[in-house]
């Protein structure tokens, strides 16, 4: 395979997990991880670093997006980054530590896990009185829907907080973005609307993954002809996703995000089990 087809190939890719990334809310990494490692045969160090970079881009390209539509809770993502970001340094400190057919084992089994978590079923986003932390922050507010305006507040803001520094962890090992720890602690434990978490998430995914891309950069896991591909095609598809995102439906949306991480959870086991990666 000559490198302009290789590239070409890894642009495309990227777009649909650029796509996927952005509708989710689980960062384009979650998928350009098993891409590259298992269609392309990329050692999983590069593959990683190839990941961080591009997670970057999917919340660069569409969290500006979707702060401008009133989606995003920029509030509530900077407080709980602060979890992210500590975890994701102590994540990459670990990376280099740990095998890499085990990094794919780890990966695999946490998307498989969050399949199993309860989902909240609260569709308008109407929530009860606050506790009092979220008060105290002012951990509200509202986002478009079909009759205006939705209000909703965070709830379980330190359970929340303490799931965000394990995302933080899995970020910083796996090069994944861990939004899809993120959105299930923000949908689940903090009792946020499912399009709001998943928005917060593509606006925090970018930070989380900053914190723990200079490590690997410092390491030479990061190789400019992989991440340029992989960035570009992870941007434009990004933002497609972000301009549909917003008259998506939420029981759809749902579904695909569990579709897309038990076919991904799957895959990584079985090739981390398998040794391939």
């Amino acid at each position: 395979m000559t490198n302009a087809l290789f590239s070409g190939l890894v642009l495309g890719g990227s777009v649909i997990a650029g796509f996927v990334g952005s509708l989710t809310g689980l960062g384009g990494g979650v998928v350009i991880l098993p891409l590259l490692t298992v269609a392309f045969g990329v050692n999983m160090r590069y593959a990683v670093g190839a990941s961080l970079i591009s997670v970057i881009a999917t919340s660069s390209g569409s969290a500006a997006a979707y702060v401008r539509d009133g989606f995003s809770n920029v509030r509530i993502g900077m407080m709980l980054e602060i979890a992210t970001a500590a975890g994701a340094l102590g994540g990459a400190a670990l990376a280099a530590y740990v095998p890499t057919s085990k990094l794919a084992i780890l990966l695999g089994l946490v998307l498989i896990g969050s399949l199993f978590a309860p989902v909240n079923r609260e569709t308008h986003g109407a929530q009860l009185s606050p506790p009092e932390p979220a008060t105290a922050g002012r951990l509200s507010g509202t986002y478009p829907g079909p009759e205006g305006p939705v209000h909703y507040a965070a709830r379980r803001v330190p359970l929340g907080f303490g799931m965000m520094g394990m995302a933080g962890l899995l970020s910083g090992l796996l090069g994944i973005g861990s939004g899809a720890v993120k959105v299930l602690a923000m949908d689940l434990a903090m009792g946020l609307p499912f399009k709001v978490s998943t928005t917060t998430s593509n606006f925090m995914i970018g930070v989380t993954a900053a914190a723990s891309a200079g490590i690997y950069l410092h390491r030479g896991y990061i190789d400019p002809g992989l991440a340029m591909p992989v960035t570009l095609g992870v941007t434009a598809g990004s933002l497609t996703g972000a301009m549909l995102l917003k008259n998506a439906d939420v029981h759809l949306l749902r579904l695909f995000f569990r579709a897309v991480i038990f076919a991904l959870g799957v895959e990584m086991i079985y090739n981390g089990w398998a040794g391939r990666i």
